[in-house]
C-alpha cells in the first residue's frame, strides 16, 4: 500500500516522551470491534461509535477532540484506487527506484549514523543496509514524508468499505499518540496513514517507538536515531532472523523443473545446485544450511534470485512483490552487491492485455485480487496454475502465448 518514490509520494504518498508502557505491544489500545463500526454507516454515527471505543481504550479529551474534528478526504480515496505504479515490471520499477541519489545518500547515511545502525543490528539483529533501504524508498531519507492529514486519512479509509479492517485498527493508536502529546492533532504523513521518515503506522509507532538519541522523545519525523532504531525494531518484530541472508542473485539454467520455483517453495541450496542453479558469476552454490525459494520476477529468462525466510518479512511491510524485491535488492546494493542482471525476458503483458488475462483467469474461478492490470501475488499464482495445466514453463510470467492459449 506504500508508494515509495519521492515523486510518487508527493502526488500520492514529537513533543513528549512515550510512556514506558507504550513501548510494549500489549499496551497498544485496540480499535473498535467490527460489529460496532460497520463501514459505510452514517459518518456522524460511525464516528461517535468510534469515539466511544476510543474512550473505553483510555483516550482522553485531547484525542477525542481531534477525532471530533476529523473529516472524510476524497483525495485519500482517489489515491487508494490509483496505485498504477505497481503495474510496472520489476525491471522498470526497481531501476527507477534504485537511483544513484539513493545509493549515494544511503552509503553516506550508513557511515554518518553508523553507531545507530550498529545498535539496531546489535539489539534487533537487522543489518543497517536493510533499514537504510526502507528509509530511502519510503521518503528519500526524510525529505518527503507526505502531506495528507494522517487522522483524516485513517478515518476516511476506516469508514470506506474497500479495506476497513486494514485501516480502522490504526485510528485508536493514533488518537492515543495525539492524546499523549507525542504527535500533533494535525500531523501529516502518507495518504494511507503512515507517519515519519520510514512511514510507520500508528500502532507500530506506539508499540515499538525507540528513543534512539536518548533525548526523552520518540520522534520519527525528525530524529534519524529514533527512525533507525524504531525501524529495526519493527522489522525484527515481523520475524527477522539475526545473521541470516534475505536475498541472493543467481543464474538459472535454460531448462529445469520451473514448477519448483516460487518464493514459498523453499529448498536447500544443495538441491538447487543439483538442478544447475549457480551464483550470479557462475560459481557453484555453497550450501549454507538454509532453505530458499527461487523468485523469477520476469519469468525464467529474466532476473533470478534466491529468497530466504528473511525475505518473507518484506511482505509484512508491503504486499507488493515488485516493491519488496526492489527493497531487498536495494539493501543488497547498499551492502556491496552489484546491480542485478536484467537477462533477456520474454515480452510481458501490460495495460489492457494484462487486464484481459486477469479477466480470463477470474472467469476460470481464480481470485486475482481485482482486474487492475497489476501482476500481484494472486495473479502470478493463477498464471502458474494455468501454465502447469497448459504444459507451459511454470514461471508465473504473463505472455501473449499464455493469453492466446486461454
Amino acid at each position: 500500500m506504500r508508494l515509495p518514490s519521492k515523486a510518487l509520494i508527493a502526488i500520492l504518498f514529537a513533543t513528549a516522551a512515550l510512556p514506558a508502557a507504550a513501548q510494549d505491544t500489549a499496551a497498544v489500545p485496540q480499535g473498535a470491534p467490527a460489529a460496532a463500526l460497520e463501514c459505510g454507516d452514517d459518518f456522524a454515527t460511525w464516528k461517535q461509535n468510534l469515539a466511544n471505543e476510543a474512550r473505553a481504550a483510555g483516550v482522553g479529551e485531547k484525542g477525542l477532540s481531534a477525532l471530533a474534528n476529523a473529516t472524510l478526504d476524497q483525495k485519500v480515496l482517489d489515491r487508494d484506487r490509483a496505485q498504477g505504479v505497481f503495474s510496472q515490471t520489476f525491471t522498470q520499477f526497481s531501476e527507477r527506484m534504485i537511483s544513484d541519489y539513493r545509493l549515494k545518500h544511503g552509503a553516506a547515511n550508513l557511515q554518518k549514523y553508523g553507531s545507530y545502525f550498529a545498535k539496531g543490528e546489535q539489539d534487533y539483529g537487522v543489518p543497517g543496509p536493510v533499514v537504510a533501504a526502507f528509509w530511502a524508498l519510503e521518503t528519500d531519507f526524510g525529505a518527503v514524508q507526505g502531506n495528507f492529514n494522517s487522522l483524516n486519512a485513517l478515518v476516511t479509509l476506516g469508514h470506506d468499505c474497500r479495506r476497513p479492517d486494514l485501516f480502522r485498527p490504526q485510528i485508536v493508536p493514533l488518537l492515543t499518540l495525539i492524546d499523549r502529546n507525542v504527535l500533533p492533532a494535525d500531523v501529516q504523513g502518507a495518504w494511507a496513514g503512515e507517519i515519519g521518515q520510514t512511514q510507520i503506522l500508528p500502532s507500530d509507532y506506539l508499540a515499538r517507538g525507540v528513543d534512539g538519541d536518548g533525548d526523552g522523545v520518540v520522534d520519527l519525523r525528525n530524529s534519524p536515531a529514533d527512525v533507525i532504531l524504531t525501524t529495526a525494531r519493527k522489522i525484527e518484530s515481523r520475524g527477522w532472523k539475526r545473521g541470516e541472508p534475505w536475498v541472493q542473485e543467481i543464474r538459472v539454467p535454460a531448462e529445469m523443473d520451473w514448477a519448483l520455483t516460487g518464493r514459498t517453495n523453499k529448498l536447500p541450496l544443495a538441491d538447487w545446485a543439483k538442478m544447475g542453479i549457480t551464483n550470479r558469476d557462475g560459481s557453484a552454490l555453497q550450501d549454507n544450511g538454509l532453505k530458499a525459494g527461487v523468485v523469477l520476477p520476469m519469468g525464467r529468462k529474466g532476473p533470478a534470485f534466491l529468497t530466504y525466510e528473511n525475505y518473507d518479512v518484506y511482505l509484512e511491510w508491503n504486499q507488493s512483490a515488485t516493491y519488496t524485491l526492489t527493497a531487498a535488492h536495494l539493501a543488497a546494493r547498499l551492502a556491496g552487491q552489484p546491480a542485478f542482471d536484467r537477462g533477456n525476458p520474454d515480452a510481458g503483458l501490460t495495460g489492457d492485455a494484462m487486464k484481459a488475462l486477469q479477466q480470463k483467469l477470474h472467469d476460470k474461478g481464480y481470485d486475482v485480487g481485482g482486474i487492475d492490470g497489476i501482476l500481484g501475488t494472486n495473479t502470478r499464482e493463477a498464471i502458474r496454475q494455468e501454465q502447469m495445466r497448459l504444459k507451459l514453463p511454470v514461471d508465473g510470467w504473463p505472455t501473449d502465448e499464455l493469453l492466446a492459449d486461454l
